[in-house]
């Protein structure tokens, strides 16, 4: 399978168990769950086509593991517009996480905190170069360290996903650390 092909399934994918089943006639359990058979057949039957065999190559390529397959069934790891309960436990993060941006949103930032926007949570990394990788898919990225270890004292919840990602509500202002400069 071709590189242009894993991200054209990969993406096709992740906006149908991340943002609109319904587009294709899925239903996603409470849990962001679809038997596999199902989401072929139903991605087939709206004019795209992709085999188990592609399915499970984009599954094991994807580097950031955007999916998980259980038995029969595959879900989105995060990232959810929609209403899912993933089921993760509470989780105690590190004292620092990161937050991959871009300059033109460091204001709001700084005025709201980092906020969720269409998804469920807030994205936190555990290391600086992935939150610049996460903050370059939009420009010249800037990372900020978010206080997790303090958020987490002062009753924040954290949640850390399958692929490794940690999730909370909101960072609020008073957490966040911005490189000099910015």
């Amino acid at each position: 399978m071709d590189e242009r092909r894993t991200v054209k399934v990969s993406k096709y994918l992740s906006k149908h168990l991340r943002h609109q089943p319904e587009r294709i006639g899925l239903t996603l359990d409470a849990g962001g769950w679809v038997e596999i058979d199902t989401l072929i057949a139903a991605a087939a039957a709206h004019g795209f086509r992709f085999s188990r065999e592609e399915l499970d190559h984009v599954v094991a390529a994807n580097d950031k593991q955007r999916f998980a397959i259980e038995g029969t069934r595959i879900r989105a790891s995060q990232g959810h517009s929609i209403d899912v309960d993933l089921g993760l436990p509470p989780a105690t993060p590190p004292p620092y996480l990161y937050h991959g941006t871009i300059a033109r949103n460091l204001d709001a930032i700084r005025a709201e905190g980092l906020r969720p926007m269409n998804r469920h949570d807030v994205h936190l990394s555990a290391d600086r170069e992935t939150a610049t990788r996460v903050g370059a898919r939009r420009g010249r990225p800037v990372v900020l360290a978010v206080d997790a270890g303090a958020m987490h004292r002062d009753g924040h919840l954290f949640h850390r996903s399958a692929n490794g990602v940690w999730l909370t509500q909101a960072v609020p202002p008073r957490y966040l650390r911005f490189p000099e400069g910015h």
